[in-house]
């Protein structure tokens, strides 16, 4: 094989791979969307069953540090599930901490939740405390790539949009 042939094959290979590169950034980002949306509904999952087995009201909020709850709806730097006994809204010990998720799945997505919505509260009987609750999981453009939706029965469901729109909030 001679210096010109594997310059060519080389040339060759690098214009196929310029040619992938750009569908390959919408198979990452769906797969980021993917890995946030299943992390964000086994958490919910684990909280309902906390609650119901511990026979104690569960809560999922967003966290920056794994020990508080922080008083904002962006939950893109993570999340926190606590037993919440006195209702005070915040772990009390470390021992009511169940589980930290910090962070959840990439840095490149925004998870921001319904306006006013805080946290995710689960009574004893499994039921979601408070109105209906949304997330919203967002690209670096603006975008709305899934949702995650959780009724006041306590049941959690994804979906994503068919048409590209804008993220809420």
């Amino acid at each position: 094989m001679s210096l010109l042939e594997m310059l060519v094959g080389t040339f060759i290979l690098a214009t196929l791979a310029l040619i992938a590169l750009p569908s390959m950034d919408g198979l990452i980002e769906r797969q980021r969307t993917r890995a946030a949306t299943y992390a964000l509904l086994n958490n919910l999952a684990l909280a309902r069953l906390t609650a119901v087995s511990r026979r104690s009201t569960a809560a999922l909020c967003p966290s920056t540090d794994g020990i508080t709850c922080a008083r904002s709806t962006d939950w893109s730097n993570g999340w926190l599930l606590f037993l919440d006994r006195d209702g005070n809204r915040q772990p009390d010990t470390p021992g009511d901490i169940v589980q930290q998720d910090i962070p959840p799945a990439s840095h490149h997505l925004r998870v921001v939740s319904s306006a006013g919505r805080r946290q995710v509260r689960y009574l004893p009987d499994g039921r979601s405390a408070g109105s209906n609750l949304t997330f919203s999981l967002c690209n670096a453009k603006g975008q709305l790539l899934a949702a995650v939706i959780v009724n006041n029965a306590g049941r959690a469901r994804s979906e994503r949009p068919k048409t590209p729109r804008a993220c809420p909030g």
